[in-house]
Order: C-alpha cells, then sequence, then structure tokens
C-alpha cells in the first residue's frame, strides 16, 4: 500500500486549526488503510458483479472498502457527513460543514480484471471546499485510474485532462495537487468545489491539472478554442 495524502494551501482562509488538519490527516491515513486491508483481500479472487443504476460494475470488494472506512468517521467524527459511491449519503445533518467524499475502488473495471491499476480515493470538504485528499494504491506494481494525477503531484508529467468525472473521482485529487504545488480546475478555470448536502446529485465534471500556471493557461486556451 501507498498513499499520498495532501492538505489544501487553502485552509488558513477557512479557521482550521494545526491540530484539527494533522487529525483528520491521521483518519483520513487509517481509512485508506483500513479500505485497502479488505480489497487486498478479494483482488484476484472469485466475487460476484452486480451493476449499478448506470450500468457501471461494482463488487463485494467496493461495498465493503466503504463500509470499513464508513465506520471508522462515524467512529471519529459522528458530526461529518459522508458521501460514498455505493451508498450514496450517510448524513445525520442536511447541511454538515464536513463532508467526506469516498471512491473506494477507483478503477472498479481493473479491479475485476486482476489489473491493479486502480486506487482508493478519500476527500474531505470543509464548506464545501476540499481540505484534504488522499490517493491510496492498495496493491503496488504499477499504478491506477487515479495514477497520472499522482505522477503529476510527483513532478513525472505535466498535465492531466479528463471529462465527465464525478465528485468522489477528483475532491481528493484537489487539495494532492495543490499541496504539490500545481493547479487543478474544470476546464473554464473555475475552482473544483462541490456544494454538498444530501439533496445533492453526483453530476459530473471536466477536470484540467497542471505542473504550474503557464502550462495550466496554455491548456485552458486550448480546452476554450474546441
Amino acid at each position: 500500500m501507498i498513499s499520498n495524502s495532501k492538505l489544501s494551501n487553502h485552509t488558513e482562509s477557512l479557521s482550521l486549526n494545526d491540530a484539527q488538519l494533522d487529525r483528520f490527516a491521521e483518519v483520513g491515513n487509517y481509512l485508506a488503510d483500513a479500505a485497502g486491508e479488505v480489497i487486498r483481500k478479494y483482488f484476484r479472487k472469485k466475487f460476484e458483479i452486480l451493476d449499478k443504476e448506470d450500468l457501471s460494475p461494482v463488487t463485494i470488494a467496493d461495498q465493503a472498502a466503504e463500509e470499513s472506512m464508513v465506520s471508522i468517521i462515524l467512529e471519529n467524527f459522528p458530526s461529518h457527513a459522508i458521501y460514498g459511491e455505493e451508498n450514496g449519503w450517510r448524513c445525520k445533518e442536511n447541511s454538515a460543514d464536513y463532508v467526506w467524499v469516498l471512491d473506494p475502488i477507483d478503477g472498479t473495471k481493473s479491479f475485476i480484471t486482476g489489473k491493479p491499476v486502480f486506487g482508493t480515493l478519500i476527500a474531505l470538504l470543509h464548506k464545501s471546499r476540499p481540505i484534504l485528499g488522499i490517493i491510496d494504491q492498495p496493491v503496488l506494481l504499477y499504478g491506477c485510474d487515479c495514477y497520472a494525477y499522482a505522477l503529476l503531484a510527483s513532478g513525472y508529467v505535466d498535465l492531466v485532462i479528463e471529462s465527465g468525472l464525478r465528485p468522489y473521482d477528483f475532491l481528493a485529487l484537489v487539495p494532492v495537487i495543490e499541496g504539490a504545488g500545481g493547479v487543478i480546475t474544470d476546464w473554464k478555470g473555475q475552482q473544483l468545489d462541490w456544494k454538498a448536502s444530501s439533496g445533492s446529485r453526483a453530476t459530473s465534471f471536466n477536470v484540467v491539472a497542471a505542473g504550474d500556471k503557464q502550462i495550466h493557461r496554455q491548456a485552458l486556451d486550448v480546452l476554450q478554442w474546441r
């Protein structure tokens, strides 16, 4: 298991102290460890594959990994809301200031076919803004669907452009990219926020991430031209 976690540079403006941020990061890493332990038990094993409403596949590993993370969050932060890819909202308060957004297996198709090119994405929002992001690779050797962003944050690639991403696909990436000195926005250059509530739907977003502002600006110019 390898995990890359970052706290957003924007946390200073959100009145959060270092102790709070450290605690969030600590629990976030616990979540990644718990999900990874579940995922590794099922990797390259026989299991049932179901179809979700959008016909995308889901496995018992996705569901069990998400549940393992949910239980840890509720134990440590019972007032926080949770939005998971597999089971949607877990929330006592519709307008919770803190919302955890979970994608237990980003790259389920790769997981099903036994390719270790998937990962776990964990984000924490504070008043709609992603303040913590974790990209975790529970099975090492190659990478994951979110691997391109981890490469960008590590300085190995300069640009990643994707369309049709759901909040659980990209929110964890925002603090990671920004914490590494990069830029990540939508295709219009707008900040990637998600105003989360129990009535929110996981609408799609177009995302562009770059290693520096100049490359990001050039990419936006090309995207606007199209």
